[in-house]
């Protein structure tokens, strides 16, 4: 009423008389004649919030104001670098606590629950195991970068995890985020100070491989026309990495403690280890060049091929073009005539020789598409092929008396001696107790337990047996755990030489060498054996200063143990010879 009557009061002060109409007694306009008297009853609220706003006006108020915070919002978004690195930010790190929240969830939720046969508890395993590993897959494809290698490790770990989780992540060994030209383009003139076409007369803009920390593509050389290979790591890494090591290393000291007896802190401590060296070129490039500098005087034993280096920077590496089919193209090796024996042989050097010989590194990615096969005329090295070796950022240099106690190991085992093996595996892997023994073998000879200690290791392994490992490894009581701690606790070099044995292995088997694995393990006797030898020539120089016929009679048997080894193979190869030479002649 205050309101009303003070409006009417003001009013004639601003309208002139003539426009402002004429107002009875009380101060009201008065009332048409044709409309009926109401009556209105006020109350305190209604005459505070009077007049008030039709509901669509209010809502087009709202709708203004979202929009000005919208287009605000994607200006500062697409202009504003702090402004779009916050918005990333949070998005990556939403990404991964949903997916972990989900999974820790569904976990919980069949771990806890009573189960009336361990049957039933398996089927409900099996389905949480598939149901979380498709929330991580979205997650680790949705974020990119090294949540994709950390994926690919995980389809490696077939030794260690559910089928559910390592089948599951198959897809990112091939689907891998592309960057586009642009923003190469713009890290070009960011790291070199030139563009792409100062540097090359012609730049294919479509990668040949793209994988989840780099893509390459095929140049031309403007200074010399030589055609190159070109690796460019995707540049949004640089910005994300920390954050994503970060994330990573939280995921898995969470699960530790939620999942006490499943320690996984070791992924994300090595993640962290190795991302940092990988991501820096020139690393890979001085690995390239070692390896090339050792294995150029071994091409008859390894027909090894590193692509030359041009030149390196940290994000941006050039280097010869060597193209070829991937290792485990049957049709190409049958095409051109390679003999899957003979690569198989080589491969096996070449990872041998890595492993055990003292001064040479270890690539510890030998994946499939890091591996190439290609046709050559028969050359000095006597095979018309070529193995090529890509990707050469993570490498390790494997501690001497590691080799020794390791080559021990394997030779116990080829000789079927248990308590040697007992002894070196708890010497260079810390391997203690009769189960946890037994999981060691069979996880670093990926066979069964009892085929690994029986030394039935000349037979090609199976799927039954396969299948037989995962059942043991996830359904008899306690043996996951003791692997989980195994793996927890021995030293990190150790566990990428089982991830490079198993890797090695499975590209052996994709081969299918119809000479079977003896050859490729009596190869890995004749390394360890070389490996032994030295050791004990290296004691007996010490424990005997002088001269000495005692010291003449260790020399010499330390080499005739050592000749019995390197007979074996040789003797091998002279039967394999004698049947190849039947085959032809008879086929």
């Amino acid at each position: 009423m205050y309101q009303l009557s003070r409006l009417s009061r003001t009013g004639p002060t601003k309208l002139s008389r003539r426009a402002w109409p004429k107002t009875g007694r009380d101060g009201f306009l008065p009332r048409p004649r044709h409309l009926p008297i109401q009556r209105h009853t006020f109350t305190t609220a209604s005459a505070t919030t009077f007049p008030q706003k039709t509901p669509t006006k209010s809502r087009f108020r709202y709708f203004k104001i979202g929009l000005v915070i919208g287009i605000g919002g994607s200006f500062l978004y697409a202009t504003n670098d702090t402004t779009r690195h916050f918005v990333q930010t949070t998005e990556r790190v939403s990404v991964v606590t949903v997916a972990m929240v989900r999974c820790f969830n569904l976990y919980l939720k069949t771990l806890r629950r009573e189960y009336e046969t361990p049957e039933d508890r398996n089927r409900a395993l099996s389905l949480t195991h598939k149901k979380a590993a498709d929330i991580t897959l979205k997650a680790l494809e949705t974020n990119g970068g090294i949540y994709i290698k950390l994926g690919q490790h995980i389809t490696a770990l077939t030794y260690l995890l559910p089928r559910e989780w390592t089948d599951t992540m198959l897809p990112l060994q091939d689907q891998c985020p592309q960057s586009s030209l642009a923003e190469i383009e713009k890290m070009f003139i960011s790291d070199l100070g030139v563009t792409i076409d100062e540097i090359f007369s012609e730049f294919n803009p479509q990668p040949v491989g793209v994988a989840s920390l780099a893509q390459v593509h095929i140049a031309t050389l403007r200074e010399n026309g030589e055609k190159v290979a070109v690796k460019v790591q995707h540049p949004s890494l640089q910005e994300f990495v920390p954050l994503d090591v970060y994330l990573t290393k939280t995921v898995f000291n969470l699960m530790y403690k939620i999942f006490p007896e499943y320690p996984l802190t070791w992924l994300g401590e090595e993640m962290q280890s190795s991302i940092f060296i990988e991501l820096d070129f020139t690393n890979e490039a001085e690995n390239a060049r070692k390896t090339n500098e050792y294995f150029k005087n071994y091409q008859k034993e390894t027909a090894l091929r590193v692509p030359k280096i041009v030149s390196a920077q940290p994000r941006i590496l050039i280097m010869e073009y060597v193209g070829g089919a991937r290792l485990d193209n049957l049709k190409y090796l049958k095409d051109n005539g390679i003999s899957p024996a003979e690569v198989s042989s080589c491969l096996s050097h070449v990872f041998n020789a890595m492993i055990f010989t003292p001064g040479v590194g270890l690539h510890c990615d030998p994946h499939g598409g890091n591996l190439a096969i290609r046709s050559v005329q028969k050359s000095h090295s006597g095979h018309n092929f070529e193995i090529v070796l890509y990707d050469h950022g993570l490498y390790r240099d494997i501690p001497v008396q590691m080799k020794r106690d390791y080559s021990h190991f394997w030779l116990a085992m080829l000789d079927n001696d248990i308590p040697n093996m007992k002894k070196y595996a708890e010497r260079f892997a810390g391997i203690q107790g009769e189960q946890k023994f037994k999981i060691f073998a069979s996880a670093i000879t990926g066979r069964a337990p009892e085929t690994a200690l029986n030394y039935d290791i000349s037979k090609n392994r199976t799927e039954q047996e396969i299948e037989e490992m995962q059942y043991q490894l996830h359904s008899q009581e306690g043996v996951l755990e003791d692997l989980m701690d195994i793996l927890s606790t021995m030293p990190r070099m150790v566990l990428l030489i089982l991830k490079t044995n198993d890797l090695t292995r499975n590209l052996d088997e994709n081969l299918q060498n119809p000479l079977g694995p003896e050859r490729t393990f009596l190869i890995l006797a004749n390394y360890c054996a070389k490996v032994v030898y030295d050791e004990q020539n290296e004691i007996i120089s010490k424990e005997y200063k002088s001269f000495s016929i005692r010291k003449i009679a260790h020399y010499l048997n330390n080499w005739w143990d050592y000749q019995k080894r390197v007979g074996e193979l040789y003797f091998y190869d002279i039967i394999v010879m004698i049947k190849n030479t039947r085959k032809r002649l008879f086929s």
